[in-house]
């Protein structure tokens, strides 16, 4: 009798076994957009090898184990020396094994790099979007080190190299190197210049020593650090190694691991310096100018991040509802729940669209394309990360009670889901970096108004919001105050630029009809009842 009431029936099978990759439409699609032909089945295998795998049953274990069990800070050998070391649970490294061994840290060496790299990262970020931090600073450091080319051609190759080896030791005598990065303090925060980090000149040309601390440090358990400290010369960038060419640990103290809210398989720590040996990266006093490259690049990634939890907390919603039955049929074919998916959908593919855009201006690197980056990016990252929690938090509400259990997987996502938001630089930050490229650099916005006319004439709704977006440019009138909705109108016209050109009919219609036309409500679910929601849905199901 007992066994009976306990028979498991109407529930969805768990969303393994499959290829992340592939099963994504919106990124195939983009991948096959922006990559050159020769490179396409290259990619397309390496992508689906790693979308299996992120995919797989083992993998996903091996994501909430790295969760389950954060870092733990060693400061102390057993004889009681210093070691400042971080200790991290198997499933972190084989994660970040893999990661490296995709090529997540070697866009900058080969052709189409960006793009391959930013949905292979878009696709392993799936599986556990902690370990990409480390991933991120170190694909990121070398636009920055390039700023010295003796120091890029001996960090470089390191940097870029598909081989994961764990554990501190000289850099020369590694197969693969990660980096990470520290810039704010605690009473600067987002103003770097008001770090207080002293960087005293040595006797030999370029190296200095710190005295000072970083109240955020990225990846801490990293071989090498870009950070910023005020030289003689105003603040400027170094490059700080924890293990000394003789072998022997470089101060770097690390004080504590930070308690976050998400990323909890990832360490964050406060660190401090104190006769720290370093070497100048750039010049003296142009230390933000030369990081800045090493920030717009995790700010990709901070976008791709976002679009990984978009996509797989829609294609959990999407499954589940495809399972699921209540109230005589399945889920997934019932009106309302159908626009719900819809929209979530929409805000998805609408996102990957973007984020690959992104990738491919890094791949062409040409002066137009620069200056697209300088102002799509940081909108980009504005809008992207911000639409990602409440994406994150319907998808959630799409498995009822179930979502809100951890064994579902969506109350990671959701933790998750505000990091990229804040990480290199918050709201006001990028709204602000905005402005700031429009003002200084008009090729900036020539740039972008060419990128989204590419779509004039395609959608009436399109022309229109691209025409209100012109009014609001000309009218200077406290423009600070009102940057973040220029800005979130800035990065909406983008996205209908490219789904009008690139995406199906009924997935551009329905974007162009909501988020420019203004034909929704306040929340996801709200689209209009009279467009092809189904064919929209049916595009974001991971599994046929």
């Amino acid at each position: 009798m007992a066994a009976s009431t306990h028979t498991v029936t109407n529930q969805a099978p768990p969303l393994a076994g499959y290829d992340v990759f592939t099963a994504d439409k919106a990124l195939v699609a983009a991948v096959e957009r922006h990559l050159d032909p020769g490179l396409l089945d290259e990619a397309r295998d390496e992508l689906s090898t790693l979308g299996k795998s992120a995919g797989s049953a083992q993998v996903q274990e091996w994501g909430a184990l790295a969760n389950e069990n954060p870092p733990k800070l060693r400061t102390h050998d057993r004889y009681g020396n210093r070691i400042d070391e971080v200790e991290f649970h198997p499933a972190w490294h084989r994660l970040l094994g893999k990661g490296v061994a995709a090529g997540l840290t070697a866009a900058w060496t080969r052709p189409g790099g960006h793009v391959r790299r930013a949905a292979g990262f878009l696709v392993w970020s799936q599986a556990e979007a902690g370990h990409g931090c480390p991933l991120s600073m170190t694909h990121a450091a070398v636009p920055a080190l390039r700023t010295d080319p003796a120091l890029a051609a001996e960090w470089e190759p390191r940097l870029t190299s598909t081989v994961y080896e764990e554990g501190l030791g000289p850099a020369d005598r590694k197969a693969g190197v990660l980096f990470g990065m520290g810039m704010t303090e605690k009473q600067g925060g987002s103003d770097v210049r008001a770090n207080t980090t002293v960087a005293r000149p040595l006797a030999e040309d370029g190296t200095y020593e710190l005295t000072g601390h970083k109240w955020f440090c990225s990846a801490p358990m990293s071989d090498g650090f870009l950070v910023l400290a005020q030289a003689p010369g105003g603040v400027t960038c170094f490059l700080l190694p924890r293990v000394l060419p003789d072998g022997t640990r470089n101060e770097f103290r690390i004080q504590r691991l930070k308690d976050k809210l998400g990323n909890r398989s990832n360490a964050s720590a406060e660190v401090e310096f104190d006769g720290t040996w370093v070497r100048r990266v750039g010049d003296e006093g142009r230390g933000v100018r030369t990081i800045i490259e090493m920030v717009s690049a995790t700010r990709l990634d901070c976008v791709l991040g976002a679009a990984a939890l978009m996509r797989q907390a829609v294609a959990q919603a999407v499954h589940h509802c495809t399972y699921r039955e209540a109230f005589g049929g399945k889920l997934i074919d019932k009106p309302l729940m159908r626009n719900v998916l819809a929209d979530l959908a929409l805000e998805s593919e609408a996102a990957t669209a973007l984020a690959l855009r992104l990738a491919a201006a890094y791949d062409d690197g040409g002066e137009q394309e620069r200056a697209f980056l300088r102002l799509a990016l940081p909108a980009a990252k504005y809008w992207v990360t911000k639409r990602c929690t409440p994406l994150v938090v319907e998808a959630s509400e799409c498995l009822g009670g179930n979502g809100y259990v951890e064994e579902s997987g969506m109350p990671r996502l959701l933790r998750e889901s505000p990091l990229n938001s804040i990480w290199e630089g918050a709201g006001n930050v990028q709204a602000l970096d905005v402005l700031r490229a429009m003002q200084r650099e008009p090729a900036a916005l020539n740039a972008f108004l060419m990128e989204v006319g590419k779509a004039r004439g395609a959608d009436h709704r399109l022309d229109g919001a691209i025409k209100n977006l012109l009014a609001e440019l000309a009218d200077l009138d406290g423009i600070e105050g009102r940057a973040r909705r220029l800005v979130e109108r800035i990065a909406l016209v983008l996205q209908g630029s490219l789904l009008v050109r690139f995406a199906p009919p009924e997935t551009a219609d329905a974007f162009c009809a909501s988020r420019l036309a203004g034909d929704w409500g306040n929340a996801f679910g709200t689209l209009p009842h009279t467009l092809n929601l189904a064919e929209v849905v049916d595009r974001a199901r991971p599994l046929p």
